[in-house]
């Protein structure tokens, strides 16, 4: 019994060192969740610099975030880890996207592909929120500048054909993607078509204008 009680005394020294672990985690991944949040919000009000300061303390909640999990691996790999790992991942691509920088890899964020893949697909949400935002300041070009991307990202994606237990749901992800490049292009058809007809209709009537003022009669003076 004695060695049995010396057992379990060491299993529970082990599970509370593993607890304690658990629960910085969950407030680390909770942070760097609110840090995403903010950052993405930052990028859509056009606010480049707030928005890199925001990406730089989610890069450093991120960094805490693992580094506490270094002895954990089992919890590192847990649903509410790589749920925030993702939501960086996706917040560092959306805001290299809209900043026109270049995209950051895995290994620049220190993030595991299949978080990495599914926050590359979640930003593509946010690039449908951001066309949405600049047609509405008649910037087509740009617009189909990140329709490109958008069609791009997907094209990507679909290749990547793994079970979904090394992907982290990835086929989900690249359904909603290619739900969102739809209505987005769908949408974008629409603008495009408006942009040009209103360009008709505009020279159509500066051609139209002069040449009604020069074929009206001239007006006799009240004085004649």
């Amino acid at each position: 019994m004695e060695e049995l009680r010396t057992i379990v005394e060491h299993i529970q020294a082990t599970l509370e060192e593993k607890n304690a672990a658990r629960e910085e985690a969950l407030a680390r991944s909770r942070e760097l969740i609110r840090c995403c949040a903010n950052t993405i919000r930052a990028v859509h009000r056009g606010e480049r610099d707030n928005a890199k300061a925001l990406l730089g303390q989610a890069a450093e909640a991120a960094r805490l975030l693992a580094a506490g999990l270094a002895d954990h691996p089992d919890l590192y790999h847990t649903g509410y880890t790589q749920d925030a790992l993702k939501e960086f991942a996706e917040a560092s691509i959306t805001h290299a996207i809209v900043m026109q920088q270049p995209l950051p890899s895995p290994e620049d964020l220190n993030v595991p592909s299949a978080a990495y893949l599914n926050g590359l697909g979640e930003a593509m949400g946010e690039m449908r929120r951001y066309v949405l935002d600049i047609l509405r300041h008649a910037e087509v070009g740009r617009c189909e500048h990140i329709l490109q991307v958008m069609e791009d990202v997907y094209s990507l994606l679909v290749t990547v054909d793994y079970p979904e237990s090394l992907t982290g749901g990835l086929r989900r992800t690249t359904d909603m993607v290619r739900g969102v490049l739809e209505r987005t292009r769908g949408d974008l058809t629409v603008a495009a078509r408006q942009d040009a007809l209103q360009r008709a209709l505009q020279q159509l009537h500066g051609s139209i204008v002069p040449g009604m003022a020069q074929d009206e009669p001239a007006r006799e003076s009240p004085h004649d």
